[in-house]
């Protein structure tokens, strides 16, 4: 009881030298002591372990003094987004304290990705994404959506949680996955507590967990620290709903016609990330500032109808020609053989060796016999696929060929090399078609008519 009585005590002490030092207006750094710190982290302690050491504490030095300016804008975010992660952890019955975590991945940005292709605020890659069922598109990557993204998170966090029992190396292995984890255990001779095996985990990894318990202290005593900023914070305090959208919505135009802010609008669907609905869509779930959404349903048809008229044939061939796009194809899975390469495999389906890299997360050249690649080609063209084709430039190169009467052309597609295209065709060969179309180069470009025959 004593102990208790002391903390609050010397909690309340710390608060209030803070406090005294915002009202007369000083913006000074509060000297915090580790004792007081460690005092402070005590008042905090709930569901997942918080160990203070003097590697939290250099991390909460680090985000109050060394890098004040992250934090603050960190800070300013929380309001938003916490509510969404503390309803899923809340439904779940998970810590609430795993909000933190979010921070720790992405600083609270939903449009963040990392040098290795992991997305969103809780850094999903894009193979877990798909396993939990985040759809990933060249117009929209749930990943991004922070309701859905969250509602993933949390299931995974559970999943990991089931295969340790816990907390500490269910977050380590959110980290670095389950397996570096299971062999950071064996190698420590089976500890099974992140501590004990904190020197067989990755470097990386052994500055998670700490960062996490830092974070979890500084947004709790941000005050203390004089790093709430309230008028940053207010952009942040935005009330909305839900209409639902059909087909393609450019929401740039949407936004203007609804007399709305786009950067609300690209805040509460950052999951949107071409700035457009695709066309095909049904019933898409889109979030509206809520003192807007009344008048947004009186007038949607009418909204929608002049939304869906601009941009779309630009972004239709944007999206088909962005290096390792999928959109507009159709997947084929290819076994390795012998003697294949990628560029040999990439002209039998007149795509691009990045494309292929892309599609199958390649960081090399190197294939093996037996490995199946996924290759992404457009469909032929008939009367159910010619949408597809539709948005072809409105001008050409200019080192497209005149017409010549009689004579028979190629239409250049996104991954055609004069190779592929001499042997879609009888009797041609690569100086032929070079000499046909006076080409001093083997570089062509989509959209581009290569003359095949006179």
């Amino acid at each position: 009881m004593k102990g208790r009585r002391y903390i609050t005590i010397f909690c309340l002490i710390g608060f209030w030298s803070t406090s005294n030092a915002q009202e007369n207006g000083v913006d000074a750094l509060p000297d915090i002591s580790y004792e007081l710190v460690e005092d402070r982290m005590s008042c905090l302690q709930k569901e997942l372990p918080l160990v203070f050491n003097e590697k939290v504490f250099s991390f909460i030095d680090y985000f109050t003094v060394r890098n004040r300016e992250y934090t603050k804008g960190v800070l300013s975010r929380t309001n938003f987004y916490f509510p969404i992660f503390e309803k899923e952890l809340a439904e779940r019955g998970m810590p609430d304290e795993l909000k933190y975590l979010a921070i720790i991945e992405s600083g609270l940005n939903p449009n963040a990705v990392s040098r290795v292709g992991a997305g969103g605020l809780w850094q999903f890659m894009p193979a877990t994404g798909q396993h939990y069922k985040l759809d990933q598109s060249w117009y929209i990557d749930e990943r991004m959506n922070p309701w859905e993204s969250t509602a993933a998170a949390v299931r995974y966090l559970g999943v990991l949680y089931s295969m340790f029992d816990d907390w500490e190396l269910a977050l380590a292995a959110y980290n670095t996955g389950p397996g570096n984890v299971r062999k950071a255990i064996r190698r420590s001779g089976y500890k099974k507590s992140f501590w004990d095996v904190y020197n067989y985990l990755p470097r990386e990894t052994r500055s998670y967990v700490p960062q996490l318990v830092a974070m979890i202290y500084v947004v709790n005593y941000a005050e203390e620290h004089n790093l709430v900023d309230l008028d940053s914070d207010q952009q942040y305090l935005m009330a909305y709903d839900t209409v639902h959208v059909s087909d393609y919505v450019h929401l740039e135009t949407f936004a203007t016609q609804a007399s709305m802010c786009l950067d609300e609008l690209l805040r509460l669907n950052p999951q949107v990330i071409r700035g457009a609905i695709p066309e095909g869509t049904k019933n898409y779930p889109l979030k509206v500032p809520v003192d807007l959404v009344d008048s947004i349903r009186l007038h949607k048809v009418a909204l929608l109808d002049t939304a869906s008229k601009v941009g779309r044939k630009e972004l239709e061939y944007m999206a088909r020609n962005t290096p390792g796009s999928t959109y507009g194809r159709e997947r084929q899975v290819y076994r390795v053989r012998s003697g294949d390469v990628l560029g040999s495999i990439a002209e039998r389906y007149h795509v691009r060796v990045s494309d292929i890299k892309r599609w199958n997360n390649l960081n090399s050249n190197m294939i093996r016999v037996g490995q199946r690649l996924n290759i992404y080609v457009m469909p032929y063209y008939n009367q159910s696929t010619k949408d597809a084709y539709a948005a072809q430039p409105t001008s050409t190169p200019s080192t497209e060929q005149k017409t010549v009467p009689g004579g028979k052309y190629h239409l250049v597609q996104s991954g055609d090399s004069l190779w592929s295209i001499s042997k879609q065709y009888d009797d041609l060969s690569i100086e032929k078609l070079k000499k046909l179309n006076n080409l001093t180069t083997s570089s062509i470009k989509p959209g581009q008519k290569l003359l095949i025959n006179m």
